[in-house]
């Protein structure tokens, strides 16, 4: 719920409104406030924005064709599953409040702010316990995902209860806090203003993603996904002239992806995967060559992604030999 009122703040500043987004949790009582400094709903749609389905600004691409919702869908959900529920927006000094229980208006007002407001929009509400029995929220887990928000938009800064959280390097801090002192090579950050990627190698033997479209974090990956790691392994071999298998040249990576993308089609509403297909070849080309520019530049960091691919191929062959030679002497 916190995240779903989260997003439609994020989606402020990825217009290039408001840098800053403030959050207050109380984790005795359960009560969450969200003020963001965008510019604010439209006064007269306040409360259609938060119970209506089907409204919303979010259908003109010219205002929001990176956006991660639809409809505000996720804000009307937060109304209908919260005991209280209350919606203020600030447009040049005026003002349209409307408050709900259980998902049901009980007041509205419009007027004059009685003290400057900067523009902007502020949400409170407290989980209804009939619905969720028991519930809490995880200060661990909220600040993670606050995190990803940041990595993903350098420059915006998240007040959480005071703590301030704000990346000014994207996704390349993400990678750079994840692999710490394991980075086995500098890694190769891409940003341009629809893709966003960064990897390097550990001596893991996992694989570790961190994939995200319009501000959302996918984490079970999707078409982005599966896109850079195709367009990846192009580049290594184009860059290597050889033809390494995709498992050698993935295990221990570390690596993000975020793209932005009209009109994405996720399988959920929780939008934790993106399916639009017909981007897929196009990503892919992208990926790979805008991955062999970066190896091109900086050669002596590309060499070392090589060396540590080439000791995992050569690792690999031996155990596949290990293994059959086992095998016979079982038969």
């Amino acid at each position: 719920m916190l995240f779903r009122s989260d997003l439609n703040a994020v989606d402020e500043f990825i217009m290039g409104y408001g840098k800053r987004v403030e959050i207050a949790i109380s984790y005795n009582t359960g009560e969450v406030s969200v003020r963001d400094y965008g510019r604010g709903i439209p006064l007269g749609k306040v409360v259609d924005c938060v119970s209506q389905i089907n409204t919303g600004g979010k259908f003109s691409d010219d205002v929001f064709q990176f956006s991660v919702g639809m409809n505000g869908v996720g804000t009307k959900a937060v109304n209908a599953l919260s005991t209280q529920f209350e919606v203020r927006a600030f447009r040049d000094g005026d003002y349209s409040e409307a408050f709900f229980k259980k998902g049901a208006l009980v007041s509205q007002k419009i007027g004059k702010c009685a003290s400057p407001q900067r523009n902007g929009t502020f949400v409170r509400f407290t989980p209804d316990p009939d619905i969720f029995k028991k519930y809490q929220f995880r200060e661990e887990h909220v600040l993670r995902r606050m995190r990803m928000y940041a990595y993903l938009n350098a420059g915006l800064t998240l007040d959480v209860n005071g703590n301030k959280i704000v990346s000014e390097n994207g996704l390349l801090d993400l990678i750079h806090d994840e692999a710490q002192f394991e980075k086995l090579y500098q890694p190769f950050h891409y940003r341009s203003k629809t893709l966003e990627l960064v990897f390097t190698h550990t001596n893991r033997f996992s694989e570790d993603y961190y994939s995200f479209v319009n501000g959302q974090f996918t984490n079970d990956g999707g078409t982005h996904l599966s896109a850079f790691k195709e367009g990846l392994l192009k580049a290594v071999n184009e860059f290597s002239k050889k033809k390494y298998d995709g498992d050698d040249v993935r295990e221990g990576i570390i690596g993000a992806i975020a793209i932005r993308l009209k009109d994405p089609i996720f399988e959920s509403q929780t939008k934790n995967k993106l399916g639009n297909q017909e981007i897929r070849s196009d990503l892919v080309a992208e990926i790979k060559r805008v991955t062999e520019e970066m190896f091109h530049r900086d050669p002596v960091e590309a060499n070392k992604l090589i060396s540590k691919i080439e000791e995992t191929s050569k690792l690999r062959t031996e155990l596949n030999a290990v293994k059959k030679q086992i095998g016979r002497a079982h038969v």
